[in-house]
């Protein structure tokens, strides 16, 4: 598997987001290493909140969320997914599907990092992905936060703008990732936080997960990740440990996604799910704080 790492000089003075990375190393699947970024902050005993993008953010994507939830004593552990961010990048699309994700993931984040009784924040891919991982090692997870993001199976029609992001993604020639986070956002981005967004990706060559990671959402039921979408739902069907929904009232790619979770998942019963005034698709930048608030308060209403 051919790789490339974005040059460190890329993520010099990157607005409101001080941390410094860390890394570990995981196997590609093909007999090679791939290095994850991530960042990690707050006290080593604290409350562990599992932070996890979306297509085609990186982690930067929370720093609004970061600073609130330091302030509430808690640990914050924020990767980067494979083809992102500070992380290694494969170069062709074929390298990446929706089961190397999830196994990725798995590798960095609980193997690698070892995390246990981890609050789990999804939002986009990284629902996707962080739902299939508490759904496998339901004993690693305390807590889900569900955030504009879903697990589909491909047994129901997605959304039509969401259909329209997947072929755009496959079929535009121009794929400018800055400008198009600031689109999916309520209020459009200072310059200086698009430079932020387009900094892990110097050319095309750097942006295969980015381009592919649409077209690898089930959308029919024969869909490769259908089956295994499908069975981490058998797992989440039963899941009793605290759930909440914090969707933003601004995103027509998951709208209402949030219903399903509040109708199947037993421990999504009763609690205190939240509507986000004010938020798009990417609600941490429009309402990091707010989201953040839901997160701090979940963790203190439900003590280990």
């Amino acid at each position: 598997m051919q790789t490339l790492r974005t040059p460190g000089e890329r993520f010099a003075d990157l607005p409101g987001f001080p941390y410094a990375p860390r890394y570990v190393e995981i196997d590609d699947g093909e007999g090679g290493r791939l290095r994850v970024a991530y960042v990690d902050e707050g006290p080593a005993d604290g409350e562990t909140v599992l932070l996890m993008h979306g297509e085609p953010t990186w982690s930067f994507l929370y720093r609004r969320v970061v600073p609130v939830l330091l302030d509430a004593g808690l640990r914050v552990v924020a990767p980067d997914l494979v083809g992102f961010g500070r992380s290694d990048k494969p170069t062709q699309q074929s390298d990446h599907s929706y089961a190397r994700q999830v196994d990725w993931m798995r590798q960095a984040l609980l193997d690698g990092l070892g995390l246990r009784d981890i609050t789990l924040v999804g939002q986009d891919w990284g629902g996707l992905i962080g739902l299939r991982l508490v759904a496998e090692h339901p004993d690693r997870f305390a807590r889900v936060v569900v955030a504009n993001t879903g697990l589909p199976t491909g047994d129901q029609q997605m959304p039509e703008a969401f259909l329209a992001w997947q072929r755009f993604s496959q079929q535009n020639p121009r794929f400018e990732i800055g400008p198009m986070i600031s689109h999916g956002c309520a209020t459009p981005l200072p310059a200086e936080v698009v430079a932020a967004y387009d900094a892990p990706f110097p050319d095309d060559r750097y942006t295969a997960g980015p381009r592919v990671l649409p077209a690898l959402v089930p959308t029919g039921p024969d869909d490769p990740a259908a089956a295994a979408n499908r069975a981490a739902w058998e797992v989440l069907s039963r899941w009793d440990k605290p759930l909440v929904t914090a969707f933003s009232d601004g995103d027509p790619i998951t709208g209402g996604g949030e219903r399903v979770f509040q109708k199947l998942v037993p421990g999504a019963q009763g609690r205190p799910h939240t509507t986000v005034a004010g938020g798009g698709h990417f609600l941490q930048e429009d309402v990091g704080p707010e989201l953040a608030a839901v997160v701090v308060d979940l963790i203190a209403a439900t003590p280990r």
